[in-house]
Formats: C-alpha cells, sequence, structure tokens
C-alpha cells in the first residue's frame, strides 16, 4: 500500500507485463503488415495506409478481448491470476494503440476535407438505411471516447475522488465499447475486406469472451446460497493454508473464507481500494492482501493495518462435521469476529 498518490507506482512485475505487451504490439502490427496484403485476392489495389489502419485496428480489438477475457480466466483458473493483477496497464496500451488508429484515418481520410476534420468523420457518411456502407465510424467513435475516458481515469487519485462505487461503473461501459468495436470493425473493414478471415476473427472473439463469462458465472453460481442463514462454503480442506475460498451470494456479493495459522474467518471479498477480488489474494505478515495492488486487511475484523483506516464487512463461521458454514448477513465493517479453530466443533 502506499499513503501517497503516484502517477505509476512501477515495480520490476509491472515493468516486465508492460515491456511484454509492448513488444508483442510492435510484432503484431508488423507482421500485419506483411500478412494481411496476402489474404486479400485484390492486394494490388490495396494502400499500405489502410494495411496500417487495419493493422493498428484489429490490435486494438485484440487487446480489448484480452482484457475482458482475463477476468473470467482468472476466476476459472488461479493459474491466470497473474495477468489480472496488472489489466490497467493493459487497457492503457490498447487506448494508445485505438488513438494510433485513429490518427491514421484522419490522415488518410480527412486530411484535405474542406470541413473539419473530427466534423467530417461524423457527418461525411449518412448512409444509415442500408448495411453495406452503413457509417461504422460512429461505433468506432463512442469505443474511442470510452476508452480515453476508462483510461484518463484509471489512476487511484480517480477511484478515492469517484468512489469505489462509480468508478466501477464508469469501467464496466468497456462492454459496451468492446460491443461497438465488433460493430465498427465488423460493418467496416469486415465487410470491406475481400477476405472472410476478419469476420471470422471478429466474431470468434466476440463469441470467446461471451463463452468465458457464463462459463465463470455458471461456476461461481454453484456456491450460491440455497439456504439460510448458513451457507455450506464445502469441506475444511479445500481450503489452502494462506489462501482464500471464495463464496457467492445470491444478491451478486461474495465472501472471501481465509485459513492462517490452523484458524478460519470470512470477510467481505471486495477490496476497499479498487473492489479487487481478495479471495484471489493470499495471507501475508498475517494479513489478507489484495491480489491487485496489495491492500492488506486483519481475516479476524476486516480492518487495515495502522496507519491505514479501511473497513470490511466481516461474516460469522462455523465447523461442522468437517464443513465450513458462512452466516451470508454481514456483520458493520471492522466488527472483530473469533475466528473458527479447524478441528473444534462450532
Amino acid at each position: 500500500m502506499s499513503v501517497l498518490y503516484r502517477p505509476v507506482g512501477w515495480n520490476w512485475n509491472k515493468a516486465i507485463y508492460d515491456a511484454i505487451v509492448i513488444v508483442a504490439v510492435v510484432a503484431y502490427v508488423l507482421t500485419f503488415i506483411h500478412v494481411a496484403p496476402l489474404l486479400e485476392t485484390g492486394a494490388a489495389s490495396i494502400d499500405d495506409a489502410v494495411v496500417r489502419m487495419r493493422a493498428f485496428g484489429t490490435c486494438a480489438f485484440l487487446l480489448l478481448t484480452i482484457i475482458l477475457s482475463i477476468g473470467p480466466l482468472a476466476r476459472i483458473d488461479r493459474r491466470f491470476l497473474p495477468l489480472l493483477y496488472n489489466r490497467r496497464h493493459l487497457g492503457v496500451i490498447a487506448c494508445i494503440v485505438a488513438v494510433t488508429h485513429a490518427m491514421h484515418v484522419l490522415n488518410w481520410y480527412l486530411a484535405y476535407s474542406p470541413t473539419d476534420p473530427y466534423l467530417a468523420l461524423l457527418t461525411s457518411n449518412t448512409s444509415f438505411g442500408r448495411l453495406a456502407g452503413f457509417p461504422f465510424e460512429l461505433f468506432g467513435v463512442a469505443a474511442l471516447l470510452v476508452l480515453l475516458v476508462q483510461a484518463a481515469t484509471s489512476h487511484d487519485f480517480w477511484l478515492s475522488f469517484l468512489t469505489p462505487p462509480v468508478w466501477k461503473a464508469v469501467h464496466m461501459i468497456v462492454y459496451g465499447a468492446y460491443a461497438s468495436v465488433v460493430l465498427h470493425v465488423g460493418l467496416g473493414a469486415g465487410l470491406a475486406s475481400k477476405s472472410p478471415a476478419l469476420l471470422i476473427v471478429v466474431s470468434g472473439c466476440a463469441a470467446t469472451v461471451a463463452g468465458l463469462h457464463l462459463w465463470a458465472a455458471r461456476l461461481g453460481g454453484r456456491a450460491d446460497a440455497q439456504t439460510a442463514p448458513w451457507i455450506n462454503a464445502g469441506p475444511v480442506e479445500a481450503i489452502v493454508e494462506g489462501r482464500g475460498l471464495v463464496v457467492h451470494l445470491s444478491d451478486a456479493e461474495s465472501i472471501a473464507i481465509f485459513r492462517h495459522a490452523g484458524r478460519l474467518s470470512a470477510i467481505a471479498n471486495a477490496c476497499a481500494h479498487q473492489n479487487g477480488p481478495l479471495g484471489e489474494g493470499r495471507i501475508v505478515d498475517g494479513c489478507v492482501t489484495c491480489p491487485w495492488h496489495g491492500f492488506q486487511y486483519r481475516p479476524e475484523d476486516g480492518c487495515a493495518p495502522a496507519p491505514f483506516t479501511e473497513k470490511l464487512a466481516t461474516y460469522r463461521l462455523k465447523i461442522d462435521n468437517g464443513l465450513v458454514l458462512v452466516d451470508p448477513r454481514p456483520n458493520p465493517p471492522g466488527t472483530r469476529v473469533e475466528p473458527a479453530t479447524i478441528g473444534a466443533a462450532r
């Protein structure tokens, strides 16, 4: 945790993460520029500028697909968690790539327009009555505006200023941006291309994102509360020492149960900093540590160690015949709950 806001809190993991992404982006763009013309039957008529536009545009789309896939993948398989921790960096890079695509479009198609290029982008195509030639540019502009807003508000200052619920709501609009990008690419370059490859890739990516979210939701729903007041969270052995187990409630909230020093405690699963998934973190120095940015909370009372003041709701636990039972009714944030001792009847 950090008391001060800093523009970017880099460490070696983040630097390596960003370096890999940047190298991958450069490699993709260069490969696309050389390979894409070979997939077109009329390759000789395709301008190099158009190829570059498509290179950056498809790269931004693929990055956005990866960003929206990381969350469900991490819930399906914990081995994907390292990709989750610095996802904001990936989002900013995707925004930069999308802006580069937009600048190529403006410089090639509208640089010599008698009207302002930005106005011409929005008004030059008015073919709303037909699919072929539909003003797909509007979908691209809408998606780009969302990415710009999210990149500009990705810093912790905006999280604190807007409050976590509002900040999260703003960043959930990325799903609308993704739908706009699918329409933008599909109705634009997808229909203009003589090869079906682009439409196949766009459809496949959209189906993958939807499928992963449905899969993750189905896995999470298996632990939903069916009886009250106690929820069966499963056997004690399912909770690894120093790690957590997430229990999803019927109202979309979730609880993180942690095992530490032979005892179990339950706190709210959403980190007070940025709603990070605490249940995917681990115990460090006796505190539950958020996997996103390292914020910590004592498992028995949900309080951050001094000098920090964040507090989370806690939950009552008991162990019955080797099964962990949790009361889904939250205690007020910061309320101490005596941990359930493993091996003792509760």
